[in-house]
């Protein structure tokens, strides 16, 4: 099969197609011919070797979501058959014309979606329900702030927070990517170019902040938050690092937490599926929730999509696409 690897750790060009053995379907594994890859910044951090790949995947071919046709089960396998089209989270590989990954990792296409959309859907979703649904608690009623609202991620989690009843605000470096992140949900776009949030926010607060930003945030995300508020976590790009009192956690009883997917059990992945299944996908379905895909680009063409991906231009995801779509 052809397949984009990192020959060395690089920049964007270090992305080359090879040829590669097919990946090996295990007992409870489908092999899944691939029609279409989500690039995440994942991606990029495992290309400039800051983020290796577990130990089970192939090390130099990235990709953490896809969509595609079902080719292949494993003797396991109960719930999908061959010709099934289905869209899963992987620990990596998905740059490729086939992956191969755990059953329980693939959720159905949604209906009226095109592989394109789908392949821009379960590393987005599955980390979006963990972090603030889960972990976040977000409720109807509270109020929610997206750092990198014009992200895929960001974009997800607003549309989410609308849905489920709660009050969303975002930060974008943009006023173009701010109107983008009021379109998902949030009641304002703060263009952090331009304006503090924490001032923006400072009089009523709010009950979540999603941060994938970290730095000089942490402080400032802990001085908007209520009593009870909590702040998750789930990237640091301003730096691991910060200062903060602790005796003000103490005193509003907030909770401090955050979480990476790629390395977690199988079994919380394959719960996790369950419950975007049950609670996510019935809004798709009923055009709900999108999957904002920026832009799609051959799986030949994937430096120049990592190149766009370090621009920070785009709003939304990007996405590899392998041949014909057919759907």
């Amino acid at each position: 099969m052809k397949a984009v690897i990192i020959s060395q750790p690089g920049p964007p060009e270090v992305l080359t197609i090879a040829e590669r053995p097919l990946p090996s379907c295990g007992e409870s594994d489908v092999l899944i011919r691939v029609k279409a890859a989500g690039l995440n910044r994942a991606d990029v951090s495992q290309r400039e070797g800051r983020y290796p790949a577990p130990a089970h995947v192939a090390a130099d071919i990235p990709g953490l979501e896809v969509a595609g046709v079902v080719e292949q089960c494993g003797a396991g396998v109960r719930r999908w058959k061959v010709g099934d089209t289905v869209c899963a989270l992987l620990a990596g590989g998905g740059y490729a014309e086939y992956a191969s990954v755990e059953a329980g990792h693939c959720l159905p296409v949604p209906r009226g979606l095109s592989f394109t959309d789908a392949a821009a859907l379960p590393e987005v979703l599955f980390t979006v329900w963990s972090n603030v649904f889960q972990r976040g608690r977000l409720q109807s009623g509270e109020r929610l702030l997206v750092h990198g609202g014009s992200s895929g991620i960001g974009m997800a989690a607003l549309q989410l927070a609308k849905a489920f009843g709660a009050r969303a605000w975002a930060t974008a470096g943009s006023d173009e990517k701010c109107r983008a992140c009021e379109a998902a949900g949030a009641e304002r776009g703060i263009n952090y170019q331009r304006e503090d949030f924490e001032a923006v926010l400072k009089d009523e607060g709010v009950d979540v902040v999603f941060d994938m930003v970290g730095g000089d945030y942490v402080a400032k995300n802990l001085r908007l938050l209520r009593p009870e508020g909590r702040l998750v976590f789930i990237n640091a790009v301003k730096g691991a690092k910060s200062e903060f009192s602790i005796r003000d956690v103490m005193a509003r009883r907030l909770t401090i937490t955050g979480s990476t997917l790629r390395t977690r059990e199988s079994r919380f992945k394959t719960a996790l599926a369950a419950e975007v299944e049950q609670h996510v996908w019935p809004l798709i379905e009923a055009g709900r929730l999108r999957a904002n895909v920026y832009q799609v680009f051959p799986l030949g063409e994937a430096a120049a999509a990592h190149r766009l991906m370090e621009s920070s231009q785009h709003i939304g995801k990007i996405v590899l696409r392998c041949g014909d779509e057919e759907r």
